[in-house]
């Protein structure tokens, strides 16, 4: 009871002093004036006199009547009031008397049960607001964050006061490097030594606790002039400029010898002269380095006028043209301290392509400090023109553009060109071109050649210097002419290596072409019976296509080598030998396919068609769990795998024909059955087609169809050979594992067998591959690439690459080739990040992205 009574009445008094004591710990007496703390502290004090004497007035003094009372309310029946009680009526009545004392027996019992009542202090009533509560989070928050120690500086408020005279002044002081450095702060009361590295453009924080001028500030580190303030001030702030002094005068003072770290300026350089690619865009390797890091950098490109040949069409001073500036790229991943990086643009289109120009590299840091390379002197690098007629309209262009006043120089070149057309022009559609594009120009020259008109006309005349370079020709023989005109050019003028590797594969990829010609012609003249054709394909001496990718490899190291004259002579003979060129019926590389590729197309068919069978289980294990879901699914499923199935089988039953199986078997197959199939007819007892068969059986002729194959697998004696036998066995345990499950019904078992018996198709695939690859090299060691690849040309993706070998969808080769791979990539990368950040997007679309971000 006197618990209850003091905490019912002193509840305020205790709010308010642990909202005191919080406030103090907290600090908030330093951040107010002196003057607002001793009135709110006068305050505070006369409020709790006023709640201690208000609380003291209602304490009572707990009575034993009192405790008797509340303890014999809590006992069922009033046990100690019963107790007190007399008999009333009946003393004399024995049966009265008895039953009196039992009723008293009984109290006594349920009085000796009684027990000390706990508290009921019943505060929420009289703080409806929880402001006890308020109290105790704001003491909860200062004892994380803040500090006991704080409580002291109270008495530091009165000036002389008796506890600041026996402690003496205080102070505290911090250095805040700049936050591009990454350094860590440093607190100076902790730092002992006398000299201290700080980095250039710190900042120095002094704060001066006791009475004003107790303490003084001095300091040669600021190079502060103006609006310097007093040196007693409590608070002291300012940047470091240069290596000095610091020093705090006075009782608990100390000094430092600061020795300021200088920014260095960045550094870059260009690691090599600017390159050009096949397709004209211009690489610059450049590597940049600073000591804490770049923040971005830029690429100069000016006219060089001394370097300049001023005749023809530069005779005229040029148009104004702005400086090209192209930011630098910075690194996407890892630190800007040190680094390379590689500058990808195309300045085909620039009037200045091929004209000397001053290349200059700058880098700025986060200081502002910027850094210069050595400027490159060089012709700007852009797109070569090989053909002599596209590099004629190209610098009538370039011309066009210099000066508006060449328009008729210009206009007098081309109508000279295409005076007789039949000498210089190889395509009509480029002559008609030429001549819209002439009379455009006079009309303009006529009315007065603006921008725009000229921009319009510029930009014709490059679609049509590149049409004339590259061509749109379908005829085969004239684009191999073309091919070899522009690779003779090439020659001529010192291409560099890239170029000359990019009009190779031109010609290659249009010899290729102009075969498969010849290949179609001769089997024309074979079906219409022309026999001298015949006779003289009989009577001529014969080339694969393996020769002639070799003659041009031949060609190609010739002129990487530098021996031009060879080179040329080369390329005559074989110019010579294209023109007269007759393809032989049945030519190894025309028609029909090596052994080697024969195996992989059917191990290709092979893992394709054990996908669709590990595919069909799985919806038949999905039907088990869901059968109204998955029906109509799993039937139009089965009908469109059955149906590709089959006309996979025919056409593996046409390309089987002639490998010396049995007449049989061909038959099954070219029924529609699958591999294998009419070949296990007398023992399983099997007709009709795959849809017609259960999992269980077309997964047994799968198998069986495997081990045919396996049976004749080229590349024996080989390591990649053996290893490829060895994977296609285990694709065949696997396969007859998984046969087994499914005659068992055990459809999860029978797709993980699956799954391991397409994982060994696929290293078996990749084994013959590297076989058949050495094979071809120990046949044609001088050979790059693949000599079977020319038939794969017809057979690309839309993308221009050739289909995997592996029987994986998609391609073997890279996904991004040549010189603008890290242009491509960094957008890529910026996309992701864009599109990552966009919260509109799904929340599985985001995942996605955020997994790419993690792994990139």
């Amino acid at each position: 009871m006197w618990a209850e009574q003091i905490v019912r009445a002193f509840w305020p008094l205790w709010t308010l002093a642990i909202l005191i004591f919080a406030s103090l710990m907290m600090g908030l007496h330093d951040a107010l004036p002196v003057e607002l703390v001793w009135v709110l502290a006068i305050v505070s004090a006369l409020a709790g006199l006023w709640l201690a004497w208000s609380a003291a007035r209602r304490i009572r003094r707990p009575t034993r009547a009192q405790a008797l009372e509340r303890m014999d309310a809590a006992l069922p029946g009033r046990p100690i009031q019963a107790i007190r009680d007399t008999q009333a009526i009946g003393g004399t009545d024995p049966a009265s008397k008895a039953i009196w004392q039992a009723h008293q027996r009984r109290m006594f019992e349920r009085a000796a049960q009684a027990r000390a009542i706990p508290p009921t202090m019943d505060v929420a009533r009289r703080d409806p607001f929880a402001l006890r509560y308020v109290a105790l989070l704001a003491l909860a928050v200062a004892l994380l964050f803040g500090s006991v120690w704080r409580l002291g500086s109270v008495s530091e408020m009165t000036p002389g006061n008796g506890a600041t005279l026996a402690t003496g002044p205080t102070w505290e002081g911090w250095v805040e490097p700049p936050a591009y450095t990454g350094l860590p702060a440093i607190y100076l009361n902790d730092i002992t030594t006398a000299a201290l590295d700080v980095a250039e453009g710190s900042r120095i924080t002094l704060r001066l606790y006791g009475e004003v001028g107790a303490l003084i500030v001095t300091e040669t580190v600021s190079g502060r002039i103006e609006g310097v303030p007093s040196a007693a001030d409590p608070v002291q702030d300012f940047m470091i400029t240069r290596s000095g002094q610091l020093h705090i005068e006075g009782v608990g003072g100390r000094s430092w010898s600061l020795i300021m770290q200088p920014d260095m300026p960045p550094f870059v350089t260009a690691s090599q002269d600017a390159e050009v690619g096949a397709d004209g865009e211009m690489t610059l390797k450049f590597s940049a380095s600073d000591d804490y890091g770049v923040a971005s950098g830029e690429a100069v490109i000016a006219l060089d006028m001394d370097a300049l040949d001023r005749r023809h069409g530069l005779a005229l001073d040029p148009e104004p043209v702005a400086e090209i500036r192209v930011p630098l790229p910075m690194p996407i991943t890892g630190g800007r301290d040190a680094f390379e990086e590689t500058l990808v643009e195309d300045f085909s289109k620039h009037v200045w392509n091929g004209l000397p120009v001053k290349i200059l590299l700058t880098v700025i840091d986060d200081a502002a400090h910027d850094g210069l390379a050595d400027p490159l002197l060089q012709r700007l690098p852009g797109k070569r023109f090989f053909d002599p007629l596209a590099g004629a309209v190209a610098e009538m262009r370039r011309d066009l553009l210099w000066n508006r006043e060449n328009a008729d120089r210009v206009a007098m070149v081309l109508r000279a060109i295409s005076h007789r057309p039949d000498d210089v022009f190889r395509d009509e559609t480029a002559y008609l071109r030429l001549r819209v594009i002439l009379r455009r120009l006079e009309n303009f020259i006529a009315f007065g050649l603006t921008t725009e008109q000229r921009d319009e006309v510029a930009e014709a005349l490059w679609d049509l210097a590149v049409l004339l370079e590259e061509g749109d020709l379908e005829d085969a023989l004239e684009r191999l002419r073309r091919a070899q005109d522009r690779l003779s050019e090439a020659m001529k003028n010192g291409a560099s290596n890239e170029e000359i590797a990019d009009l190779m594969q031109e010609l290659r990829d249009a010899t290729d072409e102009y075969l498969r010609q010849l290949s179609r012609q001769a089997e024309q003249d074979r079906r219409e019976g022309n026999q001298q054709q015949q006779a003289q394909n009989e009577n001529a001496m014969q080339m694969t296509q393996d020769d002639l990718q070799a003659m041009m490899d031949k060609i190609q190291e010739l002129m990487e080598q530098g021996r031009m004259a060879e080179a040329e002579q080369a390329m005559e003979e074989l110019r010579q030998m294209m023109e007269n060129m007759q393809v032989a019926e049945g030519q190894q590389g025309q028609g029909g396919q090596s052994p080697g590729q024969e195996s992989m197309d059917q191990l290709g068919e092979t893992l394709r068609e054990q996908q669709g069978l590990s595919d069909q289980a799985f919806r038949d294990l999905q039907e088990q769990f869901n059968p109204n879901a998955q029906r109509g699914q799993s039937q139009g499923n089965e009908g469109r795998d059955g149906g590709q199935g089959r006309g996979q089988e025919h056409s593996q039953g046409q390309g089987q024909q002639g490998e010396g199986e049995e007449g049989e078997g061909q038959e099954g197959q070219n029924q529609g059955q699958n591999p294998g199939e009419g070949g296990q007819e007398g023992q399983d007892g099997n007709q009709g087609n795959a849809g017609e068969q259960s999992l269980a059986d077309r997964q047994e002729a799968l198998r069986r169809e495997l081990q045919r194959q396996r049976g004749n697998l080229p590349g024996q004696g080989s390591e990649q050979g053996e290893a490829a036998r060895e994977a296609l066995e285990n694709a065949e345990r696997a396969m007859e594992g998984a046969e087994e499950a499914l005659r068992q019904n055990d459809l999860a078992e029978a797709i993980d067998r699956q799954a391991e018996a397409m994982e060994a198709l696929r290293e078996g695939l990749r084994n013959l591959g590297e076989a058949l690859a050495q094979e071809q090299q120990q046949r044609n060691p001088g050979q790059q690439g693949n000599s079977e690849g020319s038939q794969f040309g017809q057979n690309q993706d839309p993308l221009g690459r050739n289909p995997g070998a592996t029987g994986q969808v998609g391609t073997d080769e890279g996904l991004l080739q040549g010189d603008d791979v890290y242009r491509r990539a960094r957008e890529l990368l910026d996309e992701i990040r864009r599109r990552s950040g966009d919260g509109e997007r799904p929340e599985l679309e985001l995942e996605y992205l955020e997994r790419l971000l993690e792994r990139f």
